[in-house]
Formats: structure tokens, sequence, C-alpha cells
């Protein structure tokens, strides 16, 4: 059976993932420790690549080859990205692991390019590493204490379009769609409240960035909420 958006099998995949974000936020004091906080960075990192080597044995085992494996969707790149942001711990790899990865595996959450339902491997697969790379985002700004900055994120929003040159390039030489850029998915996105192509792709370079900058603001309001918490909770305590 085909998937169903926002069916029991989608609603299930969204309710554990925002669990498991929120129980990242809630514990990030403990995995602040240098023991749970490596084995945490490991964790996920394993989680990520072994998600993504999954996906290509699946492939060989369902004889399903084609230039459409190439890592060039957006969440393909943000799987490798994030693991090496979890165990390189480069400011850099954060901003774009941050911005980039939870936007774009937010989207993906919630408007899944998929075929297959549960309990289909790809299901599963396709769940999991987008769960884990909003984890990661997550664990980057909750625990390892990264601040994004309004010059992140306009370098963010230019990585993006340094990876859609490339995408949209092996698109010409391939006639695949990676990011969506040679045409509009199948299933239904927020693409479908854009113009056609190629005019969206113009309008996603604004909505892009307008979303990156609303995610900015989102975590700074936050981090300032939760700096004057503390700061009212130490002058109790004093």
């Amino acid at each position: 059976m085909g998937f169903v958006p926002f069916s029991s099998a989608h609603w299930m995949a969204i309710g554990l993932t925002a669990v498991f974000v929120v129980a990242i936020v809630l514990f990030r004091g403990k995995l602040r420790t240098p023991g749970p906080d490596r084995m945490a960075r490991l964790v996920l990192a394993a989680l990520l690549l072994a998600s993504e080597c999954a996906l290509y044995v699946w492939y060989g085992v369902t004889d399903n080859w084609g230039y459409h494996v190439l890592p060039l969707q957006l969440c393909s790149m943000m799987v490798w990205i994030a693991a090496a942001a979890l165990l390189i711990r480069n400011s850099k790899l954060y901003e774009i692991a941050f911005f980039l990865g939870i936007l774009g595996a937010l989207q993906a959450l919630l408007t899944p390019n998929l075929d297959y339902s549960f309990p289909n491997f790809r299901y599963f697969h396709f769940f999991i590493a987008h769960a884990a790379i909003i984890g990661t985002g997550v664990y980057i700004a909750a625990v390892a204490g990264y601040r994004p900055k309004f010059k992140d994120a306009i370098r963010a929003w230019c990585w993006l379009n340094g990876f859609a040159l490339v995408a949209g390039m092996a698109n010409v030489l391939t006639g695949e769609n990676f990011m969506f850029l040679a045409r509009k998915p199948d299933t239904a996105s927020l693409l479908d409240l854009l113009s056609s192509w190629p005019w969206y792709i113009l309008q996603l370079e604004v909505v892009a960035l307008a979303m990156i900058l609303l995610l900015l603001g989102i975590v700074r309001g936050l981090n300032k909420l939760l700096d004057r918490r503390n700061r009212i909770g130490n002058r109790t305590v004093s």
C-alpha cells in the first residue's frame, strides 16, 4: 500500500520525532557532560550513517540502481554533513546542519515524497533518517551550545544555493530531479503553493531565506528566554 499523508502511520512518525527532539532538549544538561555527550554524538552519527548505508543495501537487494541513488537530494547531503558535524565539531558544519538540516528534514517530515508506507523498509529509513537530521540540529543548539548569528544564516543560504547549483547541473546531465529543481514532486508538497517551473525556483530563493531567518529568530528568542530564566534563578539562589 502506498504512503498516505497524515495517515496513522504518518502521525506516528511525526509524534515519535517530536518525542525524540523533546527528549534531547529535556536531558540537555546531562548530555553536556563529556561521557554522555560523546556517546550521544556517536549514536546519532551512527544512526545517520547506518540509515544511508542501509538504503544503498536496499537499492542493491531490490535492483533499484540508477542516477537517482546519487546523494544529491538536500536531505541526503544533510545526512553526511550532520554526521560530520557531530564527529568533527566544526562550527561551519554546525551552521549548515542546523539551518539546512532542520528546515529540509522538517519539510520532508511534514510532506514526505514517499511511495512506501508502514511496515516497508523505506518507511522506516525515511523517517529515521529525517528524525536523526532534525535531532542533530537540535542537539547542536541545545547541547553543544551553538548560538546561530545572522551571518551564519546568510552563509547557510549561500550554501543552499551552492548545493542547488551542483544538483541542477546533475539534473541536466542525468535527467533526474535532485532537490526538485527540474520539476515539482509528484506527491503533495509546499511547492504546490508556488508558481509553475521555472518560476517557483526563484520564489524558493525568497522562501528559503525567509525560513532560515525565521528559524534564526525563533532560536535567538528562545535563547534569550532561557538566559533570562537562568539569571533569575541564580539571583534567587544567591
